[in-house]
């Protein structure tokens, strides 16, 4: 195949699932995914190879690179594809990131444009990372970080030249469409550009997760500014009461009258707060779907209101993989 003929068909392609995403999941997916998306039709054997060996790997939404058309298992929603158990519904996978469940999904606060990246261990605990703007930068701090440990690693010379060069031809060809500007490499590159602490964003409100919900209203208990001031504390002092069937109801209670008198800022918090430590507790995942639905719809974010229900119906599927060939 000729290079102008590849270059059409990935340009089909891309169309494709752009289209798709629009009409399945009602969200526009931003131009930084275009260039993760050109980044891996580009890719040759070794620079392959050299992915799997670091246990990453597309996966969600980005199986409809390979087919735009897959359609989903009978009886389950497409929108559960790629869906592990406590993804916010701002949150669409895109890729597997290594051990303990790493994973990094496309970022939605207004249901209609992804403007950021989010990962998160599902395994090992630990809150929402929204540092990272690109997928493309994602995946450089990745590589970043086993450049870093090969450092530490004492195994055969041989192997560990093999995989830096891997490495390097990695690097090389994602540098050519973003990062290409940063000098560092390995520990240098991690420490000042991996999970970069960034500044309080007023805009949002604290929630358990870590991620901060984009909302303005009033909210009970008063909830700090997202990164602001008292945010992790009060993160760990809301669990207790998460985990007391009355408490979490006298808080539901006001947050639906909130909602119900136009002020859905509790409803969507406190629905994020549940949905993230629903622990398998059908009390609270129908809880927290009920305030999310809500909420989204008062605030007219009607694509995430029909993922989050999307997700609720399917929260219990042993296999996330929804999407298969016709």
């Amino acid at each position: 195949m000729g290079d102008e003929q590849r270059v059409r068909q990935d340009g089909e392609r891309w169309a494709a699932v752009e289209e798709r995403v629009r009409r399945g999941w009602g969200l526009q997916l931003p131009e930084s995914f275009l260039r993760f998306f050109v980044f891996l039709q580009g890719l040759g054997v070794a620079e392959r190879r050299v992915l799997a060996d670091m246990d990453v790997a597309p996966v969600g939404i980005s199986d409809l690179f390979d087919d735009p058309g897959l359609s989903a298992r009978p009886g389950i929603d497409a929108r559960a594809h790629g869906r592990y158990y406590r993804d916010p519904p701002e949150f669409l996978t895109f890729l597997h990131g290594g051990s303990d469940g790493l994973h990094y999904g496309l970022w939605s606060d207004d249901g209609s444009s992804c403007d950021t990246v989010a990962s998160y261990y599902t395994h090992d605990g630990g809150d929402i990372d929204t540092s990272a703007q690109t997928p493309l930068e994602a995946i450089r701090v990745l590589i970043e970080r086993h450049w870093r440990d090969l450092a530490d690693d004492d195994g055969d010379a041989d192997q560990m030249a093999a995989r830096r060069h891997g490495l390097e031809l990695l690097r090389e060809a994602l540098t050519r469409l973003e990062t290409g500007d940063r000098d560092e490499t390995g520990a240098l590159y991690v420490r000042a550009y991996d999970a970069v602490a960034t500044p309080a964003d007023p805009a949002r409100v604290a929630t358990v997760d870590g991620a901060g919900a984009l909302v303005t209203g009033e909210t009970s208990p008063e909830r700090p500014v997202h990164r602001g001031p008292g945010a992790h504390r009060f993160a760990q002092t809301l669990y207790p009461l998460l985990d007391d069937p009355a408490g979490v109801a006298r808080l539901a209670e006001d947050a639906r009258r909130r909602l119900a008198h136009g002020d859905p800022a509790e409803a969507l918090a406190l629905g994020r707060d549940l949905h993230w430590a629903s622990a398998g507790d059908p009390a609270r995942e129908a809880l927290a779907n009920e305030l999310l639905v809500g909420a989204y719809q008062a605030l007219g974010r009607s694509s995430l209101a029909g993922i989050a229900q999307a997700h609720h119906d399917h929260r219990d599927l042993p296999d996330v993989i929804v999407l298969g060939p016709r």
